[in-house]
């Protein structure tokens, strides 16, 4: 309902192993894909990935502010991992002057001008529309906030061609979104690399880890941290930029993997698989051992 009828929404999901209970204590990265696309229907939602306390209070923060100027649900993905263990992380700092971006809001002297207003039209190809705020002006700006098919003027519709305008859409938007997230962050190897990895979230002090000891074993690997959902364009690039990409996620199915194949059309034989998911945290061992096993069958 958040997702169609656009209201800013922030949840923050601290993951752990499941199914159904599963193991309410021990900690995983396996609730990305029900968060991504959670709903009936096409559905795309905004994920954030922190990868310790630090960037688990500024990313909330982001958050806030996204669902604002997105108008739409924010999900911060964190995990058990981070959210009980004891982590060294930088200290937490909030800069007073800052100011949330609440995003396209028409205010009364807008709407007293004679501004257009349409709580679902697209007035600048970003795919986000103007809301307006209750008691904005006595007359206009009023609009029903529905879940239902509607025009871009907030009028109940269930024409074809205005359900395809709105999720053509919410595209727009999801795309806009690209630019707004936090981007990832790469860290290039000292040498030449035709290897590349990609991991998030709490998995980032075991593969600094073992960056340092492959690194040593002669073992080149660029790797890029991922920081949000949905993708910018950047990871495509570092994808296209190697030969083959280690996605090192903590859950079964190798959800980050399938996303990473659905949304930017990655051919899936480039990108293997390292997965973890019996409940601890991942280690550097686990991660070394699994790239050098790869790259060992791939050699010969």
């Amino acid at each position: 309902l958040a997702y169609f009828a656009e209201i800013p929404v922030t949840i923050v999901n601290v993951q752990r192993g499941g199914p159904s209970t599963g193991m309410p204590t021990r900690t995983q990265q396996a609730d990305l894909t029900a968060c991504a696309y959670a709903s009936h229907g096409d559905t795309k939602h905004v994920l954030l990935l922190p990868e310790d306390p630090t960037e688990c209070f500024e990313h909330t923060a982001a958050a806030l502010d996204l669902a604002d100027r997105l108008q739409t649900p924010v999900f911060v993905m964190t995990d058990l991992d981070i959210g009980m263990n004891t982590r060294l992380c930088r200290p937490l700092a909030w800069d007073d002057s800052k100011r949330m971006d609440r995003g396209k809001v028409m205010d009364f002297d807008m709407l007293e001008s004679g501004r257009d207003f349409g709580r679902y039209l697209d007035v600048d190809g970003d795919g986000i529309p103007f809301r307006t705020y209750p008691g904005t002006h006595p007359t206009k700006g009023a609009y029903f906030t529905r879940g239902t098919t509607r025009n871009p003027y907030a009028k109940y519709s269930e024409t074809g061609q205005d359900y395809v305008y709105n999720m053509e859409r919410l595209l727009r938007k999801f795309d806009t979104a690209k630019a707004l997230v936090p981007q990832p962050v790469v860290r290039r190897s000292r040498r030449k690399a035709t290897l590349g990895a990609i991991y998030f979230g709490s998995t980032s002090p075991a593969m600094d880890e073992a960056l340092e000891v492959l690194e040593e074993h002669g073992v080149a690997l660029d790797t890029m941290r991922l920081r949000a959902f949905p993708f910018p364009d950047s990871v495509k690039a570092f994808i296209d930029s190697h030969e083959k990409v280690f996605v090192v996620e903590q859950n079964r199915d190798a959800q980050m993997k399938s996303m990473l194949v659905n949304e930017l059309e990655i051919d899936p034989h480039r990108l293997v698989s390292v997965l973890h998911y019996d409940g601890t945290p991942i280690t550097a061992r686990f991660i070394i051992g699994r790239i050098t096993a790869a790259t060992t069958r791939s050699a010969s």
